[in-house]
Order: C-alpha cells, then sequence, then structure tokens
C-alpha cells in the first residue's frame, strides 16, 4: 500500500491471522493502526497487537465513529482490506482526500460501488495477489518475514489448531466462520 510512517490505515478484519500480521507490519513501519474485529475476543487481540484504535464492525455506526476519531486527520490514508465485497463502498467514504487507497486483501463476491466517490477525492483501488507476485517479489517477501520473525516484528497469534485429518473442516471454518481470531493451523 506503500504506507509511510506517520500515515493512518484502517485494517478491516484485524483479529485474523493476515489481519494480526498487517497490525504488526503497521505499527513496525510506525503507522497509526485501527483495526476492526467481530468479537471482543478478537478485539482484545487487536489492541494487544499495537493498534491505536479497534472497533466492532458488526456494531451499528462503527464507520461514522472510525470518521470521527482524533487520528483520522480528515481521512484514512490506507485500508487493508479482508472482505471487499462487503466494505469497499463503504471503505471509499472514509479515505482522505488526494492521498486515500484500498489495498483489496480478501474478496468472496461482487459490490456495487460508486465511482463519484474515488472521483471526488481522488483516491484509489489496488488489488493484490501472491500468486501473481513475481520470483524477485517472493524473495523479497520471504526475506522481509524472515526478518520479521527473526527480529520479534512478527509474532504469529495461534487461534485454532486443527489436525491434519481435520483439513477439509479447517477450510470450511476459514471460509465460513466470523469472527477470526489468529491463524487457522494445521498439525502435521
Amino acid at each position: 500500500g506503500h504506507a509511510k510512517s506517520n500515515e493512518t490505515v484502517l485494517i478491516h478484519g484485524a483479529s485474523g491471522g493476515v489481519g494480526i500480521a498487517a497490525v504488526q507490519l503497521a505499527k513496525s513501519l510506525g503507522l497509526r493502526v485501527i483495526g476492526t474485529a467481530s468479537t471482543e475476543q478478537g478485539l482484545q487481540a487487536v489492541h494487544n497487537q499495537g493498534a491505536d484504535l479497534v472497533f466492532n464492525h458488526k456494531q451499528e455506526g462503527y464507520l461514522k465513529d472510525i470518521a470521527n476519531t482524533s487520528i483520522n486527520n480528515g481521512g484514512v490514508d490506507l485500508i487493508i482490506e479482508m472482505l471487499a465485497n462487503v466494505n469497499l463502498n463503504n471503505d471509499l467514504q472514509l479515505l482522505r482526500s488526494h492521498v486515500g487507497r484500498v489495498v483489496v486483501v480478501g474478496n468472496r463476491g461482487t459490490i456495487d460501488i460508486n465511482p463519484r466517490l474515488l472521483m471526488m477525492k481522488e483516491t484509489s483501488v489496488h488489488g493484490v495477489s501472491l500468486f501473481s507476485s513475481s520470483e524477485d517479489e517472493i524473495q523479497m517477501i520471504n526475506a522481509y518475514l524472515q526478518f520479521g520473525l527473526k527480529n520479534g516484528i512478527l509474532k504469529p497469534l495461534l487461534g485454532q489448531t486443527y489436525p491434519l485429518e481435520q483439513a477439509a473442516q479447517a477450510h470450511t471454518d476459514v471460509v465460513f466462520n466470523s469472527g477470526a481470531c489468529g491463524r487457522l493451523t494445521l498439525k502435521i
């Protein structure tokens, strides 16, 4: 997301495995972090990882609360979006003019958006996929992750652990369960 120190990032779905890593990476880069989750356990986990503010994305009015935060500075600079088919149009309304951007990490369907929300503030939406990365990008990602793990920047939060025989159930839980808290892990 071309993040810069002192920017504000909103991590939608910050309590899952990817969200926790995003919080940790953002804090290591000096960003102000707003994280969302849908359970008390998830909200506490996001807070414990260093998020400056946490909001329950199942609670009525949470978007207005985010918009009214003191660290918002006229809008969010960067949004890491885990479920674009639900949140993208609302995300566009939270972006700061001329610099705001959404990075779509996850999506499970289609959504109608109002392109004027992008036009009026001159903001952007980017999609990312690990599978589209070049070999050089994969090596860079791996080097940064190894560095982060070795130096304590990244500390994976393990959620539920499954024996290998329950891999199908783990996949079902990733796709259909809400209220993630940490990584779902297969034990081999």
